[in-house]
This record gives C-alpha cells, structure tokens and sequence, in this order.
C-alpha cells in the first residue's frame, strides 16, 4: 500500500482520537513533508485539514440528530470551547452548529465523506536520472496558496511573463517554478522566477529563493502541463515509496527549458525532487 493508502487507513481508524501529522506520517513510513505532499497530490487536500472535515463531519450528523450540549459536541471533535467549535464549524460548512441542529438535517451542506483512493499511476513514468544540483538564485513573483486553492498558479505565471529577460542579473532562458515555506495547515509558497547572478541589484517588489546544492531526482514530464499532477501523484506514491530514496526538507520545482511554450502548455517540463544523501 503507498503511503497516502496506509495515511487514509490510520486517519479513518484514529480520527476521533488525538492525532498529529506526525502520527499519520509514521504509520506511512514516509517523513511529514513526504506525506503532505503525497495526500496533496493524491486527494487533493491537506492531510490535517482533512482529519479535521472528518471530525466536524461526524459533529454536523450529531447536531443533526439533536445532541442536546453544543459544547459537549465540540469536545469530542476535538475543540475546548464553544466558539473555537463555531468559527472551525463555520469556515467548513458555511453554517453555524446551532443551524445545523435546529433544521435537523445535514442534507444541505458538504459533508467530507471518507476518501476513496484512485490507485491510477502512469504506466510510462520513465526512470528519473540522479545528479546533484548546483546551488541556485531564483528571483520573480511569489504567491502564498493553499494545496487546496492553487488553481491561481497559471494566473501568476500569465503576470510574470512579460518580466522574463527584464530582471536585474538573468542568466539565460529558463524559468522555474519553486515550491517551498510549506506549513502544516497546507500553505506554501509558490514562487516563478528566473535564474539570476545575484539578489543586489533586484528592485525590492521582486521575490527571491536562494536553493542550496542537493542531490535530486529528475523527472521528465512531456504531457500537457494541465496532466502534470497526475505525474506528481505517480512520483510522490509510487516512486518514492519504491525507489528506496528518502525526499530532503527543501524546495521542490519545476523547471520550464526554452522548448517549453506558455501558449500551448506543450514543451515538457523537469520536476525536481530533493534527496537525502
């Protein structure tokens, strides 16, 4: 079973207790960062805010049912106060608890179901080559999303493009999409950029990331961009877990060549791992 699998398997049968990243990312064998971007790439969603629509889910169905003690609700779902419940309640479904409880049904709002896997890879995945990568400067335009809202990413690249062969100290053509500043909740920063000599002369809007040397695994994505996460998935589930490689704690990106085209997303692009020495 890949990691997500085993993750899926702990959360459905510990949910109700009191159960950390950590804890999941165990049963996985896998690191947290491993496993965070694995769930991502697999369902979707964040690991923790997953557990947390799980919890809530089973909250909504008590209320519904007329559990009489709000409060008592919440604790179970793992919250110590009446509105620290509400506001986490309310930002999952869009209603407050005490609603959900007086129209005695959950029929109207979203419950989070448990996940069934799609064990679907790609069968062509072909073998990543290993080198170590030189330390980098990238510089460009940076975005904080969540895993589950990234869909702005193609937007940023559209603003950032005419800015390519216009930043202070380019080195050459190729422009990288830089994952990193990842945190539990499912936030990271997504930054496209060029390569540059340094970060001196950069106008102070301009975002920078400065990549140390690492040893990487490089993988060939050659579909359409809008197919990529498919080969992520492939890499982050089945891969990895196969491979006897252990993903490093640094950034992960995307590197578009000069063959790439932003026009029909066609070109093929790098997807670079970090690995542990």
């Amino acid at each position: 079973m890949n990691p997500v699998g085993k993750a899926l398997w702990f959360i459905e049968s510990h949910y109700a207790g009191d159960i950390t990243l950590d804890d999941i990312a165990m049963c996985g064998c896998v690191s947290r960062f491993h496993l965070s971007r694995a769930f991502e790439a697999a369902t979707g969603r964040t690991v923790m805010r997953y557990v947390r629509g799980r919890r809530l889910s089973d909250a909504a169905r008590a209320l519904a049912d007329g559990a009489p003690d709000i409060l008592t609700v919440a604790v179970e779902a793992g919250y110590g106060s009446h509105e620290a419940f509400t506001r986490a309640f309310r930002d999952q479904f869009g209603v407050t608890p005490e609603a959900v409880r007086a129209q005695g049904t959950v029929c109207n709002i979203d419950l989070v179901e448990p996940i069934k896997m799609d064990e679907s890879f790609l069968k062509d995945l072909a073998l990543p080559r290993i080198e170590t990568g030189k330390p980098l400067l990238v510089a460009g335009l940076s975005e904080r999303y969540h895993y589950e809202r990234s869909d702005g990413i193609p937007a940023q690249w559209q603003r950032f493009g005419p800015q390519i062969g216009k930043i202070p100290g380019q080195v050459g053509n190729v422009a990288y999409g830089v994952c990193l500043n990842n945190d539990d909740a499912g936030n990271f920063d997504y930054l496209c950029g060029v390569e540059v000599t340094d970060f001196s002369a950069l106008p102070a809007h301009v975002a920078r990331v400065r990549i140390g040397e690492h040893r990487y695994a490089i993988f060939d994505h050659r579909d359409h961009i809008s197919a990529i996460r498919r080969t992520w998935n492939t890499i982050w589930n089945k891969w990895l877990p196969e491979s006897g490689h252990e993903v490093a704690d640094a950034p992960v990106f995307e590197r578009y060549g000069e063959q790439f085209s932003p026009t029909t997303g066609m070109g093929g692009v790098e997807l670079w791992i970090p690995l542990k020495s």
